[in-house]
């Protein structure tokens, strides 16, 4: 059985992962980073696998954990995120914790091979469950750890946000790279808790591409040609991406009428992106079966654009934190902070302004200002 053949092996296997650590590139295996990597993994990896034959089979998930994850703790959980701060703190890259447990999974193949043990398959479904759950939260906590370091260094505006992008888009690649190479080398299943890592570090590589492309644009608008156009026919245009948004979201956008002869000028497709954001925003908090509103129309020399939710209101002092880069105020920290911050950037960037208002126990209102033009030629 497996479990025997680990435990008479368990010096060797870890002489073996000691011995590939050691052949990379500046790395150096130290009894710190090895206290709660290989040796106490191949430990809980041992009981999981003797649980697994008595006659109670399920109790081996309180150390392993279940298939695919989850928000349970588990013995193998605590200690491969423990892991994972551990080397974050000895300096080590994220590649670093995948391939620690990698080397394991390795030597165990190799050795079983050269002493010709055979494994029954469910040891080995076994085996790749507890990786797969050990790489997933060593890689997470790893990040979480690696973040918060970058997050605490004061840097200038322009510094912080093209640092903060470069740091989070190479943490997602790495932690696509890497899952994707652990589910390969392990035969790991696509669902699994590692496979919803790179589900995740794909989604975070998207949304940061596309905010890093609207920076851009905002950075050259200044030197950029400005065009007048419609803006009954530009919220024509949000309309139709906002109703998709509001079905995904599973609640309602209503879009008031606008006089046809108000005009805007400036960079149509950064105050579409803003609005967007606004919009993205907004369906983001609303409540459920909720309505979200967007409101243009003209008032003296203003062109102004409302969109209003239904979020219940904001908490006290949030209004005037909101605008700030990464900072989200909400339960739901799925996004990266950073829409509000570029919408207001964007409209700035047109001559305009940003603003919200609180509306207690209903919600809030974003409005954009922008100078108003005379009605183009016909």
């Amino acid at each position: 059985m497996m479990h025997n053949f680990l435990t008479n092996n368990r010096s060797a296997l870890i002489e073996r992962c000691k011995v590939k650590v050691s052949k990379r590139p500046a790395r150096h295996a130290t009894e710190q980073q090895l206290e709660n990597g290989v040796p106490l993994f191949l430990d809980q990896l041992i009981n999981t696998l003797r649980i697994e034959q008595t006659s109670r089979p399920m109790d081996s998930r309180t150390i392993s954990g279940p298939s695919g994850g989850g928000i349970t703790l588990s013995d193998i959980g605590v200690a491969a995120a423990q892991h994972g701060k551990e080397l974050m703190g000895l300096g080590f890259s994220i590649d670093q914790v995948v391939h620690d447990y990698g080397d394991l999974c390795q030597a165990i193949t190799d050795l079983a091979y050269e002493r010709d043990a055979p494994f029954e398959i469910d040891e080995f479904r076994t085996l790749n469950r507890c990786l797969d759950n050990a790489i997933a939260d060593a890689v997470t906590e790893f990040s979480y750890q690696h973040d918060s370091a970058i997050a605490a260094q004061t840097l200038s505006a322009t510094t912080e946000r093209f640092g903060a992008f470069v740091h989070e888009l190479r943490n997602a690649l790495l932690g696509a790279t890497f899952a994707f190479d652990a589910v390969k080398a392990g035969n790991m299943n696509w669902s699994g808790a590692t496979g919803s890592v790179l589900e995740r570090s794909l989604d975070s590589m998207d949304k940061l591409i596309k905010h890093a492309v609207i920076d851009v644009r905002i950075a050259a608008s200044g030197s950029a040609a400005r065009k007048q156009f419609h803006v009954a026919e530009f919220i024509a245009e949000v309309r139709e991406s906002g109703m998709m948004m509001a079905t995904m979201h599973r609640c309602v956008l209503t879009v008031s009428p606008v006089e046809s002869d108000i005009v805007i000028s400036g960079d149509r497709d950064l105050l579409y992106a803003a609005v967007g954001n606004l919009l993205q925003n907004a369906f983001k908090f609303t409540h459920s079966h909720t309505e979200v509103t967007l409101n243009a129309y003209a008032v003296a020399d203003r062109i102004l654009i409302d969109v209003a939710d239904h979020c219940g209101g904001l908490s006290p002092g949030a209004a005037d934190k909101m605008f700030m880069p990464f900072k989200q105020n909400g339960k739901d920290k799925s996004g990266l902070g950073l829409g509000l911050s570029i919408a207001r950037r964007a409209v700035e960037a047109n001559g305009g302004s940003l603003s919200v208002r609180n509306a207690p126990g209903i919600g809030c209102i974003f409005t954009i200002s922008l100078p108003r033009h005379e009605l183009l030629d016909r």
